[in-house]
């Protein structure tokens, strides 16, 4: 098979079933690349959509049946892809809810990606998400202030929060090296699959981390920076704000070498 897949419920999606989901933003979704049909991290997604669905709907999908629904969107396309697994309710937004309606599962497929090459320059701004433990659609401030940072020169933009600490980036969780740790940020911000993927692989090949407050102020002491997200488990950092940063290629190198060394899993 070659072409990619709109699945609803398991099954290719008609426009008449999209057409109201493209105008609804009351929803949450994860986002995975597949190789050979097999993804990594997989306990970390559905665990992301469970905790999601709880936090919105009340309610989760069996993580049974989202495996199947994701078998079934990568049987029907190319061995490697991007995938992306939204759920959302037959209620809708901008109503009261509580009629205990079974949430619903939209799988979409296209092309696999693995992120720019870098390294990036990130604006920082003043911004924290609602809900930021949550991967939920309709967030208009990661593309505007993405927009705004290539306007001002920079590549994307990272998030500092009330406090001035560092959280995340735009689509993007961030990470630090001092030298011989990673240093994770101390925010409210969404913990990242790959993120976690990296960290339990980190844990295994010894690699000290530490989880700590980085404000701008702070980065002339580290090392190096990275973004990752869905794509890539590292991509350097040169500069945030008016602070630049080394590249640390043995920083990024660990990280990738960490993320590789997770299993690939089937759904």
């Amino acid at each position: 098979m070659s072409s990619f897949v709109v699945h609803r419920d398991g099954r290719p999606a008609s426009a008449a079933e999209l057409a109201p989901l493209a105008f609804a933003g009351y929803a949450h979704f994860t986002a995975m690349q597949a190789r050979g049909g097999r993804v990594r991290g997989l306990d970390l997604h559905l665990a992301r959509l469970r905790a999601a669905s709880v936090e919105l709907f009340g309610r989760a999908l069996p993580d049974d049946l989202v495996r199947d629904r994701l078998r079934a969107a990568l049987s029907a396309g190319p061995d490697d892809v991007s995938l992306t697994a939204t759920v959302y309710s037959p209620e809708g937004e901008f109503t009261a809810g509580g009629s205990g309606a079974e949430p619903e599962l939209l799988v979409r497929t296209g092309p696999a990606a693995s992120g720019p090459r870098g390294p990036l320059a990130l604006a920082v701004v003043a911004y924290e998400r609602v809900l930021p433990g949550v991967k939920h659609v309709g967030e208009v401030a990661k593309t505007y202030y993405l927009r705004r940072a290539v306007e001002q020169g920079f590549d994307d933009a990272a998030f500092a929060d009330r406090h001035g600490r560092l959280s995340e980036a735009t689509i993007w969780n961030l990470a630090f090296w001092d030298g011989s740790a990673v240093v994770w940020p101390e925010a409210e911000m969404l913990g990242g699959t790959t993120m976690g993927v990296v960290r339990r692989r980190l844990d295994a090949l010894g690699v000290p981390q530490r989880v700590q407050e980085v404000r701008p102020a702070d980065l002339p002491a580290l090392a190096g920076a990275v973004v990752m997200n869905s794509w890539t488990p590292g991509v350097a950092v040169r500069r945030i704000g008016s602070v630049s940063l080394p590249e640390a290629p043995s920083f990024v190198e660990v990280l990738h070498r960490a993320y590789e060394s997770e299993p690939l899993v089937a759904p």
